[in-house]
């Protein structure tokens, strides 16, 4: 045998043995197929043999994917329409119910799972108004629609890890109209308590001003009582001082008479010189 056919020999047996190797990731399932009939699912990551021309390798991805579809418009309970914008965590789980339901084609695939989450969040919706959409009840809201979708796409093969709303817009016509609404509940809440505040103002004004009235009056009390026992020991002083020397008290007396009498230049007084006013008025300033 010459050396060409050797070596043509050893060329298809090398390529006789590469065709019959093929790997498998971590990442990775593989599916075996003799003449189109699966034989075998279960390889491990790893380098594994096949009969070449007889049996083909499928690799589908083993890992948790992710399944973002455009924006889609819903209907709240309130009739209100939304524009959802969510996306979709999966993975495939039977390899086999996989390739069987969807004959290995994951566009297809893609296309029934979107259709069994946008149906689950539709209904999901439907049955909340649009201020439990947008509030902390959009995490049990997601949680209800991922259970719901994982019962569904089960058959296919897949598991539903998670569901979750990116976004949740309202369109330019609802919108200026749902503003509106909560401008004018904002508003009218604003004015209710803007009333209460002044009911409540009124209420501490008035006991204010009664509280300073009951001041005023037990203050004013006290000092008549003050006064008129001020008034009650001048007395007194005065009686007793008149009772010691009456003559002096009288003189006293009516030099203050004087003083006031005279103390206005511009004044002019008619009298008689021989009136009680001119008693001590004489030669030596007393009366004789």
């Amino acid at each position: 045998m010459n050396k060409p056919i050797i070596l043509i020999v050893l060329v298809l047996l090398g390529g006789f043995g590469l065709a019959s190797l093929f790997t498998v990731n971590e990442t990775e399932y593989a599916i075996r197929f003799q003449l189109g009939r699966i034989v075998r699912v279960d390889y491990e990551p790893g380098l594994h043999v096949k009969w070449p021309f007889v049996n083909n390798i499928r690799k589908f991805d083993k890992r948790i994917l992710t399944l973002d579809t455009a924006p889609e418009l819903m209907l709240t309970s309130e009739q209100k329409y939304v524009s959802v914008d969510s996306f979709v965590k999966w993975r495939i789980t039977d390899v086999t119910r996989f390739y069987t339901s969807t004959e290995g084609n994951e566009a297809r695939a893609l296309n029934r799972l979107h259709g069994i989450v946008s149906d689950r969040i539709r209904n999901q919706i439907a049955a909340r108004t649009l201020g439990e959409v947008v509030s902390e009840q959009r995490v049990s809201t997601m949680q209800a629609v991922a259970k719901a979708a994982n019962v569904a796409a089960e058959e296919f093969g897949i598991e539903v890890v998670d569901v979750r709303i990116k976004s949740i817009e309202l369109p330019d016509d609802v919108r200026e109209s749902v503003f509106n609404r909560m401008r004018a509940d904002r508003q009218k809440a604003a004015n209710l308590y803007r009333f209460e505040g002044k009911e409540e103002a009124e209420k501490i004004r008035s006991d204010a001003d009664r509280q300073v009235r009951v001041i005023l009056a037990d203050a004013e009390r006290d000092a008549e009582k003050v006064r008129g026992e001020g008034d009650a020991k001048a007395t007194a002083t005065y009686a007793a001082a008149y009772g010691q020397d009456q003559e002096f008290y009288r003189f006293y007396r009516s030099l203050q008479a004087y003083r006031n009498a005279f103390g206005n230049t511009r004044d002019t007084l008619v009298l008689d010189p021989s009136s009680e006013f001119f008693d001590f008025f004489g030669t030596d300033g007393l009366k004789k």
